[in-house]
């Protein structure tokens, strides 16, 4: 579960992966985030291929995170806050499996922590709707081209990042305000 000793990592897929970037970036605990291609059956694919929904792989985000400063679990609250985990192979007006809902576990404790979660929200009734979340072992992750790095932070005027983005980081900071890294936090 580790990169290269760092930290622990948990690789996640809910939509856009410039979505779940832009909103793990500021969470206190996380390392690092990086956006790439996982679940498919294609080497190396390119975000063109993949954004033809037939190499299997969905847009996802490898966060590498402190367990000292921030669980699996809350990285998961996080998640499922910032997407609809009820619509299959979607997101808003991104369509294709490479837009599904996924968590990519690393050990038997994120698979446990994972359906568990998936459990509470359901007993709970959170969502209309049943959730359609998998939750598949982690194979291979593949880092997306550069310039997807830091995509909202480079394009906050890009009409994508103002119609989706924008609103979903808004939602996270009402949410998990108080979560933020010092750096994120209002007026700095």
């Amino acid at each position: 579960m580790t990169n290269g000793g760092s930290g622990a990592v948990a690789t996640l897929a809910g939509g856009c992966f410039w979505c779940l970037e832009a909103v793990y970036e500021q969470l206190q605990g996380v390392k690092s985030v990086k956006s790439g291609y996982s679940g498919g059956h294609v080497p190396d694919p390119t975000y063109q291929q993949v954004c033809t929904g037939t190499t299997g792989h969905a847009e996802v985000v490898q966060v590498e995170f402190d367990p000292e400063m921030i669980s699996f679990r809350e990285l998961l609250e996080v998640f499922f806050s910032i997407h609809d985990p009820t619509t299959l192979n979607r997101q808003g007006n991104d369509v294709g499996p490479q837009y599904r809902s996924v968590i990519f576990y690393h050990d038997p404790e994120q698979k446990a922590a994972a359906e568990a979660m998936i459990a509470e929200l359901e007993k709970e009734g959170v969502f209309d709707d049943p959730i359609v979340t998998e939750v598949t072992e982690f194979d291979t992750f593949y880092p997306a081209e550069d310039y997807h790095d830091e995509y909202f932070r480079n394009n906050p005027n890009q009409p994508y990042c103002q119609a989706v983005i924008s609103p979903k980081l808004a939602k996270f900071r009402r949410e998990f305000g108080n979560r933020l890294k010092a750096e994120y936090e209002e007026g700095k």
